[in-house]
């Protein structure tokens, strides 16, 4: 009788096939570009070592409140102070979304420039500020100032697309430098620039579109006086 010889098949379970198996799993575990995160397993991937350090990295990349900003905004500059030692006003931060929020206004009425209406706007729209609450107590609305920048500036064009970053206009860029003098010679300039700097910065600029808007408004300089007499204390928040 001849012999009959089998050949023994691979166990899919043996050890070579498993640790196969184990380091395929292992390359697809550490390429970040490849990991589909579920919603449901949120909190697995949170436990993963490498995810703390690639979710921190992605979130910072995606938020922007950039230097861009900042940069836009007036700093000190050395021949304005005495000496050294001398502390140096910041930018709230209720007041750097208020101006983020007028480069977003002006885009979204289609306009090339941030001018001081998209500024009064920026101011309205962070809502939370003192002078926020002011003009919203005295009847000074986001909706009344849009209604006013159109029957000042006129309507842009539907089709015009602007800048991502609409630069700011000259009376813009006066009432931001305004803005900065006032709170270094009101001798709090360890002090926060606030919102409130702001807005009696555009008041200043009598020929701006934004100080006309507030006079038809019904801002004059009795309200002015009363915002500067209730922020201009040392220490004063903008909250």
């Amino acid at each position: 009788m001849a012999a009959i010889c089998f050949t023994k098949l691979p166990n899919p379970s043996s050890t070579t096939a498993q640790q196969a198996l184990n380091r395929q799993r292992h390359q697809h575990i550490t390429q970040p570009n490849s990991l589909i995160v579920p919603p449901h397993s949120l909190n697995s991937f949170t436990s993963l070592p490498f995810s703390r350090k690639i979710l921190t990295t992605r979130l910072s990349t995606h938020l922007p409140i950039s230097a861009t900003v900042l940069s836009s905004l007036p700093t000190a500059k050395p021949e304005r102070f005495g000496s050294s030692g001398e502390k140096v006003p910041k930018w709230s931060w209720k007041a750097i979304k208020a101006f983020t929020m007028a480069e977003l206004e002006a885009r979204k009425l289609k306009f090339a420039t941030t001018g001081t209406e998209a500024l009064l706007l920026g101011i309205l729209i962070e809502g939370t500020s003192v002078a926020a609450k002011y003009l919203w107590a005295n009847g000074i609305t986001v909706f009344k100032v849009r209604e006013e920048t159109i029957k000042v500036l006129g309507k842009a064009d539907m089709y015009y697309f602007p800048p991502e970053r609409p630069p700011l206009t000259d009376d813009a860029q006066k009432v931001l430098d305004w803005a900065f003098d006032h709170k270094l010679k009101s001798g709090d300039s360890g002090g926060e620039v606030t919102t409130s700097d702001l807005l009696l910065g555009i008041w200043s600029e009598v020929e701006c579109p934004g100080h006309k808007i507030l006079a038809v408004l019904g801002f004059n300089d009795e309200k002015a006086k009363e915002l500067e007499a209730s922020t201009s204390g040392p220490g004063f928040i903008d909250g």
